[in-house]
């Protein structure tokens, strides 16, 4: 069938009987963006002479990604939110907003209602052998003014890559927490270091991937959402320098500023200071906030996630159990700052 069939003006007075634009009922930005994609999609099947087959393979496609909830893979995929991150920052910068922290992609793993402690916390529940990682640093404004009581809401996967909630050998939180920075506006965490991951064998994801000829990985990264009284909420990651998909992320979620860097810590005293047996990981990594300003987009993103009805109804979040045996007891880890190891109270088990 040949391309370029239909004249433009028959394309655009479907699209527009079609989103109701005929009628004052309705909601006008519902009408506006149905006509605006309807216009695009049938211009597309025209010019491209996309078969009915095809089309057909397609509209069946989106029904089984839509069954197995993975739009939340395939819209970091494909690209779109990077891009949705890219538009909010040029919007940012004409607003006159500038020296934040960069952010990135969200992802579709996150779940509201972590555990929240003050200053300083464990991620893992220690059934996890993998390399201990601690993690600290500093909230501050674009004056560089701390901002004690932020919230430090921060995830990530485990060394299979992945995500207590969704992974259901995990206990409940597992590698997720909530952090309220301290008077200096600090925050410090005890962890095992994440693996990256990639998208499930069989997937609707993987299949589009493979399909463009692409590979379905993310490198190893930590996320976080940080939030202040009056400063716009900032949704970033750390990317962990040395991966193999560090530049090749499917998920295009790496950024140069968001790459710290790792310390391998191997020395004996160093360790022993640690309250460990064994060498570990450390990084420091400050969040710059920028200011609340009418002129500009706001960044608290309406998207659902699991957990947000129980985090409503108790906004500390549940209280987990008391760490492996192996692991109580009091020790200074000697990275500058962290202090002692505390297990048992009454808030949650912290570093």
């Amino acid at each position: 069938m040949p391309a370029n069939l239909i004249k433009k003006y028959v394309i655009t007075a479907l699209a527009a009987r079609a989103a109701g634009l005929d009628n004052g009922d309705g909601d006008p930005r519902v009408k506006q963006l149905v006509n605006r994609l309807l216009v695009d999609l049938m211009v597309a099947v025209d010019e491209l002479d996309i078969s009915m087959d095809e089309f057909w393979t397609g509209v069946a496609y989106l029904t089984q990604a839509g069954k197995q909830n993975e739009f939340g893979l395939i819209v970091p995929g494909v690209v779109l939110e990077h891009f949705l991150d890219l538009r909010l920052d040029e919007a940012e910068r004409r607003a006159g907003l500038t020296g934040g922290t960069a952010r990135t992609i969200e992802g579709p793993l996150y779940i509201a209602g972590a555990p929240l402690s003050k200053g300083e916390a464990r991620l893992d529940d220690g059934t996890d052998d993998g390399e201990v990682l601690f993690m600290e640093g500093q909230v501050r404004d674009i004056s560089g003014k701390p901002l004690g009581g932020a919230i430090v809401d921060v995830w990530h996967a485990n060394t299979m890559g992945n995500y207590s909630h969704f992974d259901p050998t995990q206990a409940a939180y597992n590698l997720r927490r909530r952090i309220e920075t301290d008077e200096d506006g600090r925050y410090r965490f005890r962890s095992i270091m994440p693996s990256g991951y990639a998208c499930p064998p069989g997937s609707q994801t993987e299949k589009l991937l493979n399909a463009m000829g692409r590979h379905g990985n993310r490198p190893a990264h930590v996320h976080f959402f940080v939030t202040a009284p009056g400063h716009r909420k900032l949704t970033t990651q750390i990317n962990i320098d040395g991966d193999k998909y560090l530049h090749d992320d499917f998920a295009f979620g790496t950024r140069e500023e968001l790459i710290p860097q790792v310390e391998h810590v191997v020395d004996a005293r160093e360790i022993h200071q640690a309250g460990l047996n064994k060498p570990f990981a450390h990084i420091r990594f400050d969040f710059t906030l920028t200011k609340e300003v009418v002129a500009a987009p706001t960044t608290e993103v309406n998207r659902n996630h699991a957990g947000e009805a129980a985090a409503r109804a108790d906004p500390r979040g549940p209280q987990p159990s008391p760490p492996p045996r192996a692991d109580r007891g009091k020790a200074r880890i000697g990275r500058g700052g962290f202090g002692r190891l505390r297990y048992g109270s009454g808030v949650e088990r912290t570093l």
